[in-house]
């Protein structure tokens, strides 16, 4: 298609205020539409273009009022305090985001001499995206082969079983089973079979329906046979997230949290300076890693040449005793939805234990919009019939996720073609998660090559791998139960008893502190201890961020009778009275202020002459 066949198909359907034009190779689309669903349909429509990319900048002006080109970070992160204690410095290495492909980068970046700072606008890191999937490390077999999702999902399968050998977390690969609906459908290994090949995964296998119902006893009848991937694999997204930043802090990255890049400053195609909320500072190379709001971090380096849109997905948690009930990650996906943009979702086994169900995939117009609705809860519904075990009375809770979309729907990883010291990781949506320990690998290479052009950049010789986490002791053998109990009593102490989780290792979670001369939004470096491994870690300091770590609060109650504990131990550790205790940062305390005065002034007040003596002193005492 050229861009006159566009104006002229826009024509036709009477949208007379949109303008279509080149820039950088890019098409942008400008001006008015009156709903969503107009905004999403010429922006794929644009794709047939073939350009370079597609900067979709207009606005709804219909109920669904919404214009994402003008849309500002910072009306959101208005509690954000300033300060300059980044003002005046100076990094070689700046990266903009700490979800999963910022936090991977900056672990990268830390295996050379350089300095690197990772800069997230959030209280802790995978707040976002990264925090919000189901933690499936995908085959590869769904992405379009020849994209750049297809090739770092392959790539980024491999290297995450070692990788979180590396940082001390749990990984597994129950596989994927795709369950054929009908008889026919075994008719199309042959093609299923010829995609995962042209996709480079590892393994598959075409099981009958009896092999099917031997490994899913409790499977649907309605299933004929299906087509495994075993590499399929999963973990917690979030405690990779956190586990890959305490890497890169304990090699020497310094992590800037309730920190926003306000501005980018360029002089002759180059990044010079990076504005924050917390001062400017100089910098030699950047990578954006920004999310959703990558596309806005690349308008501030004047290098706009693609626009994001929002996804969101929904996702039901179902009990842990669910886990029991299920092998494999399954679906029963319609296999004549080839142009459709999801991957349809399933009953998605976690490394936990939980199953999860879903996620839908809707466009939505908020980049954090993370509402949920009855319809979206409704569509999950389906996905119960694969597993006859299975039940919505199994249900903890849901929550939603927004994938940060291209519309090419395909990764842009690599260097700038303009700015000659920018590197973008953008676009990353599902199979993000799976591809970014591969992403980090590439974007590391093009952050090296561009400092080798003015510097020497030597191996960090003193780069430790191996990251100890603090024990999880319901996964523990008794006798290291014991062990770490004789050490320290809190680890007696269970204060979630739905995840089993003690009062040491959520104090754990809230220890090291920040050093005493660093202001509390950042964490600087940690030498590296004891030989073979290294125990730096990103502290917690909110209720959400405890959980991250901990799964405290995660269970069948889900924090109904560990909160209120939970949050003392937070007071206690960071020596901050109850009303300053947040749930994800500032902006979000969870207790307003005191119901009433202590118990003998109370009473004194109202009935000073009814009040013995004794009786104030022993409520005074108490």
């Amino acid at each position: 298609m050229t861009i006159e066949r566009f104006r002229k198909e826009v024509a036709d359907r009477g949208l007379s205020d949109v303008e279509a034009s080149e820039w950088r190779g890019s098409i942008r689309l400008e001006g008015q539409v009156a709903s969503w669903s107009d905004y999403v349909e010429l922006g794929r429509l644009a794709v047939k273009i073939g350009t370079r990319g597609v900067v979709n900048d207009l606005e709804v002006s219909g109920p669904e009022g919404c214009d994402l080109a003008h849309e500002d970070p910072l009306a959101a992160m208005g509690h954000l305090e300033e300060g300059g204690e980044l003002e005046g410095l100076s990094f070689d290495v700046a990266i903009v985001g700490g979800g999963v492909i910022g936090s991977a980068v900056a672990r990268e970046l830390s295996k050379w001499s350089i300095s690197t700072i990772l800069l997230e606008k959030e209280e802790d890191v995978a707040t976002h995206a990264s925090g919000r999937n189901d933690g499936m490390i995908h085959d590869g077999f769904a992405a379009k082969p020849g994209s750049l999702k297809a090739a770092y999902n392959v790539r980024g399968n491999r290297l995450w079983e070692p990788l979180a050998a590396d940082l001390g977390i749990e990984f597994a690969r129950p596989g994927s089973l795709i369950l054929f609906h009908a008889p026919a459908a075994k008719a199309l290994y042959p093609v299923l079979a010829s995609r995962a090949s042209e996709n480079g995964v590892d393994g598959w296998e075409l099981w009958s329906r009896s092999r099917v119902l031997a490994e899913e006893p409790k499977v649907t009848s309605d299933q004929h046979g299906g087509f495994f991937l075993p590499s399929a694999g999963c973990l917690s997204p979030y405690k990779a997230t956190v586990a890959l930043a305490e890497s890169a802090l304990a090699n020497g990255v310094r992590i800037s949290l309730d920190t926003i890049v306000t501005g980018l400053e360029t002089e002759d195609s180059r990044l010079r300076r990076v504005r924050t909320n917390r001062g400017s500072f100089a910098v030699k190379a950047l990578v954006n890693a920004a999310g959703i709001w990558a596309d806005v971090v690349a308008g501030m380096a004047n290098d706009r040449f693609f626009s994001l849109h929002p996804r969101r997905g929904v996702d039901m948690i179902l009990d842990r005793a669910s886990g029991a009930l299920q092998r494999h990650i399954m679906a029963m996906p319609s296999l004549l939805q080839g142009r459709e943009v999801t991957k349809g979702g399933g009953l998605v086994k976690t490394i936990e234990g939980n199953i999860l169900v879903g996620p839908t995939a809707r466009e939505a117009p908020g980049r954090e919009d993370y509402s949920t609705s009855q319809a979206e809860l409704r569509e999950l519904d389906r996905h119960f019939r694969l597993n006859r075990a299975l039940s919505p009375s199994m249900l903890i809770t849901y929550f939603a996720g927004v994938r940060a979309c291209t519309w090419e729907e395909d990764f842009i990883v690599g260097p700038s073609a303009s700015v000659l010291n920018l590197v973008h990781a953008a676009g990353i949506q599902s199979p993000g998660l799976a591809s970014a320990p591969a992403i980090a690998h590439d974007v590391a290479a093009s952050v090296l090559a561009i400092l080798e052009r003015t510097m020497k950049v030597s191996p960090n010789s003193r780069f430790v791998a191996k990251r100890r986490p603090v024990p999880e002791l319901a996964r523990l053998p008794l006798e290291e139960r014991a062990a770490w109990i004789g050490r320290d009593k809190a680890y007696a102490r269970i204060v979630c008893r739905c995840e089993e989780v003690s009062e040491g290792e959520i104090r754990a979670a809230l220890r090291p502190r920040p050093a005493a001369s660093l202001p509390p939004s950042v964490v600087g470096p940690a030498s590296p201890e004891g030989g073979a491994f290294t125990e730096a870690r990103l502290h917690a300091s909110s209720l959400d961020a405890v959980k991250r770590r901990t799964r405290a609060g995660m269970g069948r109650c889900h924090g109904g009778f560990c909160t209120p504990r939970v949050m003392e131990t937070i007071a206690e550790e960071l020596g901050l009275p109850l009303t300053a205790i947040t749930k994800k940062g500032p902006g979000s305390q969870l207790v307003a202020g005191e119901t009433k005065a202590p118990a003998a002034i109370h009473l004194a007040a109202i009935l000073p002459a009814a009040i013995p003596p004794s009786a104030e002193r022993a409520a005074e005492e108490e």
